[in-house]
């Protein structure tokens, strides 16, 4: 058995102990879409195994892949968005109905400001659907490492620590992503050239790697017990509600002001 073999199996093994302990633990129910991302995970790997075998064609392979890659990342942007929502639960009800697309447009705007730094050494070199493919993973997993620093240095703030299931999702998502960001600059580096091309093998499954000490580290996490989630500090409980009700109150003003607009006309 070759060793991309035994990779694939051991990452499918501790994607199937994540899976069940999500439902185990009912951590699915708190965080569906997470949930969800994790099993789509498990199927795209056997996808593309499957789609490498089964397509003789590079370029059929490469759509294959890009189009694997644009559902991760919408899809990732929306576990992203549930994750905060998640960490914002104990003041949720006092948030307007607004928050979320909010949030998700914070998370776009930061998706759009990190894709035109995504392009490494020898981007150029690549063809057209290849470059979409590494533009994809490295602009997800800066923004999977930025979210985790963010949510780590605010945990505090926030009253999370790192026996909480948001902050373990985050830092799962944080330390794969290292991994995956680290792995994909330096195959960029190194080139497909003749001289380099069983080490260029070897880093494209460094992310698969990446992703099973991820999975394992949330094996560990998610069968223990997760504690009372704590409330929010008064300072940080007002400071949010004032960003709220800032927020809330510039949208009333610029419908009323549309309004206001619109009956001038009329008259």
């Amino acid at each position: 058995m070759t060793l991309d073999q035994n990779i694939e199996i051991v990452a499918s093994g501790v994607q199937a102990a994540v899976i069940g302990l999500l439902v185990v633990r009912k951590i699915f129910k708190k965080l569906p879409l997470f949930s969800s991302y994790v099993i789509w995970l498990f199927l795209i790997l056997a996808i593309t195994s499957i789609a490498s075998k089964f397509y003789s064609s590079q370029n059929a392979d490469l759509r294959v892949f890009l189009v694997a890659s644009i559902i991760d990342a919408v899809f990732m942007v929306c576990v992203l968005v549930e994750l905060s929502m998640s960490v914002l639960s104990p003041i949720r009800s006092a948030l307007s109905r607004w928050t979320v697309p909010a949030v998700a447009v914070l998370l776009l705007l930061a998706f759009a400001a990190i894709w035109p730094f995504a392009k490494p050494k020898g981007y150029g070199d690549l063809v057209t659907a290849s470059q979409y493919i590494v533009r994809l993973d490295i602009t997800c997993s800066v923004l999977r490492i930025a979210f985790f620093l963010g949510l780590a240095a605010c945990s505090q703030l926030l009253s999370i620590g790192w026996r909480d299931r948001e902050l373990q999702v985050a830092t799962g998502f944080g330390f794969w992503s290292f991994v995956s960001l680290s792995a994909s600059l330096l195959q960029m580096n190194l080139g497909a050239a003749a001289t380099t091309m069983e080490t260029y093998h070897l880093l494209n499954q460094v992310p698969v790697i990446g992703y099973i000490l991820c999975s394992t580290y949330w094996i560990v996490s998610f069968a223990q017990k997760v504690p009372e989630r704590r409330e929010f500090t008064p300072q940080m409980e007002q400071f949010l509600l004032a960003v709220a009700g800032n927020a809330r109150a510039t949208r009333v003003a610029m419908r009323d002001s549309s309004d206001f607009k619109d009956k001038r006309k009329r008259d």
